[in-house]
């Protein structure tokens, strides 16, 4: 029998990751999973956990924006007031929105740090925490997934929505709102888009789901989809949505960056592409300035 290399390895590890971050097994199964493969690819996968020490990349007192948390209304959601985190550019003014939507675990500081960069290249930025309803993200992934469980998803979906309604309303802003998201994030920017219409004004999902070819003729936004070249689950759905998007004449601009796994934004964890991130971050702010600082922001 020819012996299984390391890459093999680590490809498996991966593998093995990406079934633990979307929910299908929990933190003890993924660990133990990954042992029967030995002991580097144990140290591989005890590697892949996040470190959030490294998701600071501007500070929460940086003099450049202004950071708070704040409650919003959810009359339709899980909770009747929402929490979520607020950032704005220092300076006076009004300014475009982004809605930044969280991963399958809660308004992290990875998430917190998005949202920061985003009020760093002068766009209001607002991170709802949808976890709010359980006690809100409690400190590390393995619990958020835990609370991302008890939550009703289609409660949550809603808590999205009125967190877009009440960041489009804010004085500070002008009116014009985009929304990025990462994984689950992902996929709920791609329902917002369907939801909202005309009311959002672009969207830039990194590796979400899609939805169905009846709720993507909906869609008014024009939309920046990101994709990892190693994404299987995710890119099985590419092909119908670009058939959807195509046939009933959206804006939209597919980037698939080859070599990169699930996750490649987050640089909190190894899954981080510094070039992939740093080009899909260019692409993303480029898309929010031409389609929701200025231009039709329709599709």
């Amino acid at each position: 029998m020819t012996p299984i290399t390391q890459s093999e390895i680590d490809r498996q590890v991966f593998t093995l990751y990406d079934e633990y971050c979307h929910g299908r097994m929990d933190r003890r199964d993924f660990l133990a999973r990954a042992a029967a493969l030995g002991a580097g690819a144990l140290a591989t996968a005890y590697g892949l956990m996040p470190n959030y020490a490294r998701a600071q990349t501007i500070s929460f007192t940086d003099q450049r924006i202004k950071a708070t948390y704040v409650t919003y209304p959810s009359p339709g959601g899980n909770a009747e007031k929402m929490r979520g985190y607020l950032v704005q550019p220092a300076g006076t003014g009004k300014f475009p929105a982004v809605l930044v939507i969280h991963e399958n675990r809660g308004l992290n500081p990875y998430i917190e740090d998005v949202a920061r960069r985003f009020a760093v290249a002068n766009f209001v930025a607002f991170a709802p925490d949808g976890l709010t309803s359980v006690g809100g993200f409690p400190g590390n992934d393995e619990q958020g997934a835990v609370k991302f469980r008890e939550v009703n998803g289609p409660k949550m979906f809603e808590d999205f929505v009125a967190s877009a309604q009440w960041l489009k309303a804010r004085p500070e802003g002008t009116g014009k709102i985009g929304a990025v998201g990462f994984c689950f994030g992902g996929g709920v920017v791609n329902n917002l888009a369907v939801r909202l219409g005309s009311d959002l004004s672009a969207g830039a999902p990194f590796y979400g789901r899609q939805p169905g070819a009846e709720d993507t003729a909906k869609i008014k936004a024009p939309l920046m989809l990101h994709y990892a070249g190693n994404d299987q689950g995710v890119n099985s759905g590419i092909e119908a949505f670009e058939t959807a998007l195509k046939a009933n004449g959206k804006t939209y601009v597919k980037y698939m960056y080859e070599g990169t796994q699930h996750g490649f934004h987050n640089d909190t964890t190894p899954r981080y592409d510094e070039a992939a991130a740093k080009l899909a971050w260019q692409r993303t702010l480029e898309h929010f300035n031409k389609y929701v600082r200025g231009g039709s922001g329709t599709a």
